[in-house]
């Protein structure tokens, strides 16, 4: 539906351990604190800012830190620029929940000696994703979530060109469908 225009968020965690491998033990606790001072901002373009000063300060001694902390800087900002804040943002800037299907679905698979053709490996992953359901829980923060789908909603349209707004008009908001 988003096509390129679809928003993408970098897991948090992932971003930490990507740059403070690449620093000495002694530096880790401070990069990591600056880098966790800015994302509890609630303004993206500040919380950028300092991310920014950080990667330019890691250049001189540590220029490969700092060129893992630019990559993908925009995108662990995504939820902040959306406005969403609290337990569902916390929850979301993880790929931790993610993480736990894929490898329940993996040792799912472990159990297949001789794969057959694709299909059977699509069996075997919505068996996994069955088995890995039985552990699901609720999304901390999801009595929020209508918020976020109207968050995206809003940019989706603000930034769609004259040919998507005429689509848009045929199908209901997302304020509509939160309601429902």
């Amino acid at each position: 539906m988003f096509g390129e225009r679809a928003l993408v968020h970098r897991c948090h965690r992932h971003k930490e351990r990507n740059v403070t491998d690449l620093l000495p033990e002694r530096d880790r606790p401070r990069v990591l604190g600056r880098i966790r001072g800015a994302w509890a901002l609630t303004d993206a373009g500040e919380a950028e800012q300092m991310l920014e000063r950080l990667a330019t300060e890691l250049e001189r001694s540590w220029p490969d830190a700092a060129a893992s902390l630019r990559e993908g800087m925009a995108e662990t900002l995504t939820l902040m620029g959306l406005g969403i804040t609290g337990k569902l943002a916390k929850t979301l800037s993880s790929t931790n929940a993610c993480e736990s299907m894929i490898e329940i679905v993996r040792c799912t698979q472990r159990n297949v000696k001789c794969w057959q053709d694709g299909d059977m490996r699509k069996r075997w992953t919505a068996a996994g994703m069955l088995q890995a359901e039985q552990q699901f829980r609720r999304i901390i923060g999801y009595s929020d979530l209508a918020k976020l789908v109207i968050a995206i909603e809003r940019r989706h349209l603000t930034q769609a060109s004259p040919d998507t707004t005429e689509r848009s008009k045929d199908t209901p908001s997302a304020a509509a469908l939160a309601t429902v």
